[in-house]
C-alpha cells in the first residue's frame, strides 16, 4: 500500500505586508505629483488671462489709432471682457484720460484663482499680485510662485 503524497501550495493572492507597501508607494507619488500638477494648472490659467490682457492692450491702440482717445465717453474706448464660463479671469478697463488707462485682469474665484491681479497700462507698465504674496512682481507678470516673470 503505497502513502499518497502531500503537496504544499502556496495560497494565491498578497499578503498584507505587500499591500501596505504598495499603498505607501502610492501615498508618496501622489504627495509629490498633486501639488506639481495644482501649480501646473494654475500657471496655465495665469497665462490665459494674461493672453487675454495683452489681447485687450492690442484692441485699446487700435481704438487710439482710429479715434486719437482711448476713452469712448467717459469709459474705455472698448468695452470690458467679463469672465466667461470657461474663463479665469475677467478683464476690466479704466480709462484715466484720453491718452492713459490701465486694464485689470482678475481671477475668479469660483475657478480657483481668487485674489489673482494682473495690470497693464498704456505704456506697457506690467504688474501682478496674488494670493499670500506669491505671484507677486511689481515690475511684470509673475507666472511662477516665487514671482519670476514669462
Amino acid at each position: 500500500m503505497s502513502i499518497p503524497l502531500r503537496i504544499q501550495t502556496r495560497p494565491a493572492g498578497f499578503t498584507l505586508i505587500e499591500v501596505m507597501i504598495t499603498v505607501a508607494i502610492v501615498g508618496i507619488l501622489a504627495a509629490i505629483a498633486l501639488p506639481s500638477y495644482s501649480e501646473y494648472v494654475t500657471r496655465s490659467k495665469i497665462i490665459d488671462g494674461t493672453v487675454k490682457l495683452g489681447d485687450f492692450r492690442s484692441q485699446m491702440e487700435k481704438f487710439f489709432l482710429d479715434n486719437r482717445t482711448y476713452q469712448n465717453g467717459g469709459a474705455c474706448g472698448i468695452a470690458d471682457k467679463p469672465a466667461g464660463a470657461g474663463d479665469a479671469f475677467g478683464i476690466t478697463c479704466a480709462a484715466g484720460s484720453a491718452v492713459t488707462y490701465t486694464i485689470t485682469a482678475t481671477g475668479e474665484a469660483a475657478k480657483g484663482m481668487s485674489g489673482f491681479t494682473y495690470t497693464v497700462t498704456q505704456t506697457g507698465a506690467k504688474t501682478s499680485a496674488g494670493p499670500g504674496g506669491h505671484y507677486t512682481n511689481a515690475g511684470c507678470w509673475a507666472v511662477r510662485k516665487d514671482g519670476s516673470c514669462q
